[in-house]
């Protein structure tokens, strides 16, 4: 990873260097994510089996899997597996149920009762990166969430042949609707619904760019109404170290985030040299026994160490980086952590690797990239509910609120709005005559 000393660049050389990788954002992508939702919204089944021939290279005969289908896939995954699978589900039950929304009830004047509740969304999509890394841990991240939440429907995708593991922990998390298709028109599909797989009030999961891209331009899209969770595209973290952290920890760390995909990225900011070159060595050496290597070293090339002058400067460029995950391995890393403003996710000490919130320890894993962790949360438990709210007045209440009502909507010009509370005000002046 190349080495800049931050205090040394311009302004714009700063901004340079935190860019994301330059295979985010390509310039055809959009029209080229566009004509494929547009064609899943006119063709439904039939464009989902051509892509997945397309883009697969999979002839799926059904889209869904019959229960059959999935009792063979479960009955094929090791015994190790499963344990580990129960294992990561009694931690992100635990910490997720905890999440429980409590309702809310204020009576705010005399007569004047608002209350804020909650209720689970209806149909959820559950979108499940597969291809050259099946993401078996991010079906617990969305179903058990989507399942304590309470929402009824729960409809999941994953690119074909979907990995026994992945079908596995889906029936394991009360999924039942499991769907062969991936990409763009998988995100097109639980947008629009087709013949199959029907469609959702809000779509849920992280995916490659495409995937992002399609989620983006649905939830915008005028002939659909469906939200979306977060931007959450290639993964990436950002590691603030001191000169007493282990190097070796800090590349492991790196590598686990370069071998998600070519777009992925990877920061460290340290106020040691000494450490950015043990960290480059450390590097070159855990390369070598990586088995997704040439991925880890393409995302390694867009990514860089950022040399700082004490950790204060390494929090400020932390922030204005936004990571999706942030790694503080120093001496003292919660004195660190009530001044971080931007992060999806954060892991602090030396032994609390990123690996750890990815799996099994209960955190959920779907986070905001790009920088958009400065506004945009991690998800839980809130995002599979809606919440509304309610008022009710007694006609006390009513009497007693209606003139500053009336007052705000004249001077607003609203007369129908004035009108409302006059009338009743009447109403009630006539009753007690």
């Amino acid at each position: 990873m190349e080495i800049f000393n931050w205090s040394q660049l311009t302004q714009s050389e700063q901004q340079a260097a935190l860019a994301r990788s330059p295979l985010v954002g390509d310039a055809d992508m959009e029209q080229n994510v566009l004509d494929i939702i547009n064609r899943v919204q006119a063709d439904k089944d039939a464009a989902l089996a051509d892509f997945n021939l397309k883009f697969d290279g999979i002839k799926t005969q059904s889209l869904k899997l019959c229960v059959d289908e999935i009792e063979a896939a479960s009955s094929r995954v090791s015994s190790e597996i499963k344990q580990a699978i129960t294992q990561a589900i009694t931690n992100i039950n635990a910490f997720h149920k905890a999440q429980a929304f409590t309702p809310v009830e204020v009576e705010t004047q005399a007569g004047v009762r608002c209350e804020l509740r909650s209720e689970a969304i209806e149909k959820v999509g559950l979108y499940i990166p597969g291809g050259s890394a099946p993401l078996i841990s991010t079906v617990l991240m969305l179903a058990l969430p989507a399942q304590i939440a309470g929402c009824q429907q729960r409809v999941l995708v994953s690119p074909p042949p979907i990995d026994d593991a992945i079908i596995y922990a889906a029936q394991e998390c009360g999924i039942t609707d499991i769907f062969q298709v991936g990409g763009a028109q998988a995100i097109a599909a639980m947008a629009f619904g087709t013949e199959t797989i029907p469609a959702v009030d809000k779509i849920f999961g992280p995916g490659n760019r495409y995937v992002t891209e399609a989620k983006r331009l649905v939830s915008q899209d005028s002939r659909c109404v469906v939200s979306i969770d977060m931007p959450a595209g290639p993964s990436e973290v950002l590691v603030i170290a001191d000169s007493d952290a282990n190097p070796d920890f800090i590349a492991a760390d790196l590598l686990s985030q370069a071998e998600h995909g070519p777009d992925s990225q990877v920061m460290l900011v340290t106020d040691s040299l000494l450490l950015s070159e043990q960290v480059n060595a450390s590097l070159k050496q855990q390369l070598a026994q990586l088995s997704r290597w040439e991925i880890a070293v393409t995302a390694l090339s867009a990514s860089r160490i950022l040399l700082v002058s004490n950790m204060d400067e390494a929090v400020q460029v932390s922030n204005r980086y936004g990571p999706e995950h942030l790694i503080i391995q120093t001496q003292a890393p919660r004195e660190l952590l009530n001044k971080v403003r931007a992060a999806g996710s954060v892991f602090l000490g030396a032994y609390t690797p990123e690996s750890v919130g990815d799996y099994a320890s209960g955190t959920n894993h779907v986070l905001p990239t790009y920088g958009y962790s400065r506004a945009v949360s991690s998800l839980s438990l809130a995002d599979f509910s809606r919440r509304f709210t309610v008022q009710e007045l007694s006609a006390d209440g009513l009497q007693g609120l209606g003139q500053t009502v009336m007052t705000l909507a004249a001077a607003e010009q609203l007369d129908a709005h004035k009108n409302a509370i006059a009338i009743r005000l009447a109403s009630l002046a006539g009753e007690n005559l």
